[in-house]
């Protein structure tokens, strides 16, 4: 039997190294091929592409790349019709898998959605559009569940594998001293984010905020875990034009967010990594004014931060496009400092939050459906005589 996987960014391939490694601790003989990255890859995912250069976001950048993306899609197809897989497994990456889900259908192919569109934010006529084209669905947060049942979807939530992923390699205060941060210093993470967009929009201004801190709180640590795939001089040339001491880490994320105080972070799934380790963050979104006007007429949310989002209200301070300036930045970052009341109150709601996570497994629980779904759906398909149909 064999599964394709179709992932185009640094938290789909994560997620697709956590699955195909289930899959195939629970069948060795399934083969796995598709479009991810190196983690997949490493996992045993023979891919056709890696994401890497594909990895853009907001609108201008992909009216930029469009006949790249649009070259891909096309590869991706001859791809399929020539591997013929058993399902085609979407990860995230919306807009671009679901033009690849229409083909995969077309084709005869079971498609099965990881990580489908947002669709309770913005957009919700397409919770039914996609239900045309995806057999199953598999949501990583309960919230997202009404807006596709109502659209007849056959979705589910069966927890969020960041619960089993997101783990300390060392305890606080060991961590602290690989490091290097000494007792009497507050350690502030600045997480700019793994894209090229969000470091030259967000991190310019982390930095002007960090400056201020420190002129405020000199005890003050800054460093800034240096993420895969990034390009680190342009951070170091930023730093250097800022004048701001930061220490840049690579490696042990988890354990430099355990041995940290806060945190300034771009708003994504690093938000709920950090809310996991108990790392409250001030959460910073920023497009380019394009994007953002495009975005203001469609999304209609009160919170974009995902804890804030799990339980309802924004008890984490959340930064939006001209908001996000030097002095929020830093007056936000004080009221996190250790001994502060209003950081006590962030880091209990964030343990309640991370609670509507679910229980440990969930990427095991997951890849059994996969699997399942891809003898039902193969037997199916066999049964009913469905033949590929050329595009």
């Amino acid at each position: 039997m064999k599964i394709m996987f179709s992932a185009g960014e640094v938290s789909g391939d994560v997620h697709g190294e956590q699955l195909a490694s289930s899959i195939l601790r629970m069948d060795p003989s399934i083969e796995l091929i598709g479009f991810g990255g190196a983690r997949m890859e490493e996992a045993g995912v023979r891919l056709y592409e890696n994401f890497a250069d594909y990895n853009v976001m907001g609108v201008w950048e992909v009216i930029k790349n469009l006949r790249r993306l649009l070259n891909l899609l096309d590869g991706l197809t001859e791809f399929m019709k020539r591997e013929k897989p058993d399902l085609l497994v979407l990860i995230d990456y919306p807009d671009f898998n679901w033009r690849l889900a229409k083909r995969a259908k077309k084709l005869g192919i079971p498609v099965f959605s990881y990580i489908p569109p947002s669709a309770w934010a913005w957009r919700k006529g397409r919770a039914k559009e996609c239900t045309k084209w995806a057999d199953e669905f598999v949501a990583i947060f309960p919230h997202e569940l009404p807006v596709y049942e109502k659209a007849g979807a056959n979705i589910s939530f069966v927890g969020n594998p960041l619960v089993d992923k997101v783990k300390a390699e060392l305890p606080r205060e060991q961590a602290r001293k690989h490091f290097g941060i000494p007792e009497d210093k507050t350690a502030i993470l600045l997480m700019p984010g793994s894209r090229k967009q969000e470091i030259e929009l967000l991190l310019p201004s982390m930095l002007a905020g960090a400056k201020k801190l420190l002129e405020q709180r000199p005890e003050t640590m800054l460093l800034l875990p240096v993420a895969d795939g990034i390009n680190e001089a342009r951070i170091r040339q930023l730093i250097d034009e800022a004048n701001v001491p930061v220490v840049l880490t690579h490696e042990m994320r988890y354990s430099l967010m355990g041995a940290a105080d806060a945190a300034v972070a771009t708003s994504g799934t690093v938000i709920m990594e950090a809310a996991l380790m108990g790392l409250p963050c001030v959460v910073l979104y920023r497009l380019s004014p394009l994007s953002y006007a495009v975005g203001k007429l469609l999304v209609h949310v009160e919170n974009f931060s995902l804890p804030n989002i799990l339980l309802g209200e924004q008890f984490e301070k959340e930064l939006l496009q001209d908001a996000v300036t030097p002095e929020n930045i830093a007056a936000e970052l004080l009221r996190l400092y250790p001994g502060e009341e209003s950081r006590d109150v962030v880091v209990t709601k964030l343990a309640a939050a991370c609670e509507k996570l679910g229980a440990p497994g969930a990427s095991a629980r997951v890849a059994e459906k996969i699997l399942e779904a891809a003898r039902r759906l193969s037997e199916s398909k066999e049964l009913s005589g469905e033949e590929h149909e050329e595009l």
